[in-house]
């Protein structure tokens, strides 16, 4: 019996370990861009959320919040230098950490969104220095130049995707003729595997890690071409051309029920490609030219996707199935969305911040307002937690008031 008790005992402790130990997500669970709200207001005030509070002096940057260990965790560039700050709920700045120099060129400030993982942190620079801090100490554990040490290249307007954590590994894409996609050890930074894919440079967004029934698939998108990675081995399985002006492909793919949609800004559109059983091909269902979000993901609901274009830069609706554009609607302007539930929260590049029902057959706006507070380019990834809306805006960070 006592031996018995002690079995229990080490199950619930390796339980609360893993769970401690649960990484956070650029977009929230499954990259998808969809967060759990009980009690969504069902209109917002004619003036708008309340802002519950809000949270000046984080510098220059268009990173989102990430939540963990009970804190908020929001990068910021200062004079030059990448800070990592630490938050309570009540909007206290209770430590901050520098990892280093940031991009102070075009569009100055922090891109990347930092990855918390237990008590290590992730962190990304513009200048492609990845470094992994341990917020007990607040000692960098080791830091990893995917530029020099590993052969990349950077990017006209600088690394921006979000570091992908799973297990022991992590994963990034350099780009270069050597590294192009790695996986490296977590804890000490070693490279596990690396695949050269087509030597193409990297493209700004945040790999698609996939956890089908015989393998984890990692999707990227690169220059001029998605790439189907195995995850535990780095062998790439297959590619399938995704070229626009610019190699910007900032978005993170979306995937659901055996497929993966691919989309990119500049006028190219995107791609459904139905992914083969072990995740090993592909074969494409259908391409939309409508669907060409430069930045602002897009999200899936109840068998419809739903978010705005660049060069098309109205709002629509596309069937899931078909790739039919249901609708079209320029009554904002084009941004960035997030949803909860059936409604879709969007931030428009005007700086607009509105709730729309997700709903295939209309645009169907219900509330807006304008982002008063913060400085810069309105291009942050809101975030929704316990009910409240987190919104980056340059120096700011506001919390709005969104459910009962």
């Amino acid at each position: 019996m006592k031996k018995l008790s002690m079995l229990t005992i080490a199950a619930v402790l390796s339980i609360l370990f893993l769970n401690a130990q649960e990484p956070t997500r650029w977009r929230g669970e499954g990259s998808m861009g969809i967060y759990p709200a009980e009690n969504l207001m069902s209109r917002w005030p004619a003036s708008g959320p309340e802002i519950i509070r809000s949270v000046d002096g984080l510098g220059e940057g268009f990173s989102s919040p990430v939540f963990a260990n009970g804190k908020i965790y929001v990068t910021g560039m200062i004079s030059g230098q990448g800070v990592l700050f630490v938050i309570d709920k009540s909007g206290n700045k209770t430590k901050q950490y520098e990892y280093g120099k940031e991009w102070e060129t075009n569009y100055p400030g922090c891109r990347s969104t930092v990855t918390i993982c237990g008590n290590l942190a992730y962190l990304y620079s513009g200048l492609g220095k990845l470094a992994c801090l341990d917020l007990d100490s607040g000692r960098i554990n080791w830091k990893v130049d995917l530029i020099s040490d590993l052969e990349g290249t950077n990017i006209t307007w600088g690394v921006t995707e979000s570091i992908v954590v799973d297990g022991d590994k992590l994963y990034c894409s350099p780009g270069g003729k050597t590294n192009n996609v790695v996986a490296l050890n977590r804890f000490t930074g070693k490279k596990i595997w690396s695949c050269p894919g087509l030597g193409e440079q990297s493209a700004y967004n945040t790999p698609l890690l996939i956890d089908l029934p015989t393998r984890k698939l990692l999707v990227v998108m690169m220059a001029s071409h998605i790439l189907g990675i195995d995850a535990s081995t780095g062998e790439m399985l297959w590619n399938y051309g995704q070229p626009n002006r610019w190699s910007v492909h900032a978005n993170t793919p979306v995937y659901s029920d055996g497929a993966v949609f691919c989309f990119s800004g500049y006028g190219q559109g995107g791609v459904k490609l139905k992914l083969s059983n072990d995740g090993s091909s592909v074969t494409k269902e259908w391409f939309s030219t409508d669907s060409d979000s430069r930045i602002g993901g897009i999200v899936l609901i109840d068998g419809y996707l739903y978010g705005s274009g660049d060069n098309n830069r109205e709002w629509m609706c596309i069937d899931w199935k078909t790739g039919k554009t249901q609708y079209k609607s320029s009554e904002v302007g084009k941004g960035v969305v997030i949803a909860s539930g059936n409604k879709l929260i969007g931030y428009s590049e005007r700086g607009e911040l509105f709730f729309a029902e997700a709903n295939p057959e209309e645009f169907k706006l219900i509330s807006k307002t304008k982002v008063g507070l913060g400085t810069a380019q309105h291009w942050a990834h809101p975030v929704i937690n316990d009910g409240v809306l987190y919104l980056r805006h340059g120096n700011t960070l506001i919390a709005y008031k969104i459910s009962y």
